[in-house]
């Protein structure tokens, strides 16, 4: 899946690598592996035709 965090734009499209709980771990274009706590950051989708 891929998605945006709302308040980084500038992190670019990440792909979700895994999601364990709230614990999602996406790797962003321009900020790289991160761990992201999905009860804090609604993440938003990004559709196939976008990314």
């Amino acid at each position: 899946m891929r998605v945006r965090h709302p308040d980084r734009p500038d992190w670019g499209i990440g792909q979700v690598q895994s999601v364990v709980g709230d614990r999602v771990t996406v790797n962003f274009e321009h900020a790289g592996k991160l761990l992201i706590n999905a009860a804090l950051v609604a993440l938003e989708t990004v559709p196939e035709e976008e990314g």
